[in-house]
């Protein structure tokens, strides 16, 4: 059967290409394709609503998954870049910190580099708990800076951590010393205003001005203790609200430390054992 259908394929092409354009298989081949013609045009136009939605599907499903590679790029991306900036960021810290080290009074004390890694859940961070701690020689009431000035001090410590009261806890006060007018006084919180800084106790507070960086004194005394060494920054003085008279001025202080994003402090432990005895 194979055979004689393919012989009568072989004559029949061989006869339709030998005859001229009038033949008659040339003639039933269009007489066929008159027929069937209208027949495949309305199938088509009946099918090409079920093409389009299948094409519809098959560019739907490409497109998500590009989407889903794009967002996935996009994320690492991302994730990438946060890293970098963080990285960044600590090594700006870092380096800042090593520039302060530098100054008179800090050559005196044995330096901790320290990571935060929690700040205290209320939004002014009136705390923070670093890696370190009694292992590294930390211990309470020791001094803590960054590379803008001075952040706070020990408040508890144990082996492997420690927690930092900042210098806007309403606990927290120190004697300060303006950089220009060299005016002394004591540096607390102002109290119903968190972040706030005043300086307090100023016996020539006419003489203070707008901009004045006030650091911290360095010195020990009955009135105005200071535990830190000298020289450190603690804030410029933004506003001086004038009061009936000299001791009612109120010196509000902006901390020099932004207290809001600090990733890299350092605690200034107790003077090495060669620097205790000269």
């Amino acid at each position: 059967m194979l055979a004689l259908l393919v012989t009568a394929s072989l004559i029949l092409l061989t006869a339709y290409y030998g005859e001229s354009q009038n033949g008659r298989l040339h003639s039933a081949q269009r007489g066929a394709l008159g027929a069937l013609s209208p027949i495949q045009e309305g199938a088509s136009r009946v099918l090409k609503p079920f093409r389009d939605l299948f094409g519809w599907f098959g560019d739907t499903i490409d497109a998500k998954d590009q989407r889903d590679k794009a967002e996935a790029a996009r994320g690492k991306l991302l994730v990438e870049n946060t890293e970098l900036r963080n990285r960044l960021r600590m090594a700006e810290q870092q380096g800042k910190l090593n520039g302060i080290d530098t100054q008179g009074g800090m050559s005196q004390y044995g330096p901790v580099d320290a990571r935060v890694y929690l700040h205290s859940p209320n939004s002014w961070y009136q705390s923070l708990q670093i890696n370190k701690g009694t292992n590294d020689g930390v211990k309470v009431g020791d001094p803590v800076i960054n590379g803008a000035g001075l952040v706070g001090k020990i408040e508890t410590a144990w082996g492997g951590g420690a927690v930092v009261t900042l210098i806007t806890d309403p606990e927290f006060a120190t004697g300060g010393i303006t950089g220009t007018s060299q005016e002394p006084g004591s540096v607390v919180p102002a109290v119903g205003a968190p972040g706030d800084l005043l300086f307090k106790f100023v016996d020539n507070a006419n003489k203070v001005r707008k901009g004045e960086i006030v650091y911290t004194a360095g010195t020990i005394s009955s009135r105005l203790e200071s535990r830190y060494p000298p020289a450190i920054p603690i804030g410029i003085i933004d506003r001086i609200d004038i009061g009936d008279g000299e001791l009612d001025k109120r010196i509000h202080i902006t901390p020099t430390a932004d207290l809001t994003r600090v990733d890299m402090v350092q605690v200034l432990t107790e003077p090495h054992a060669d620097l205790q005895s000269k």
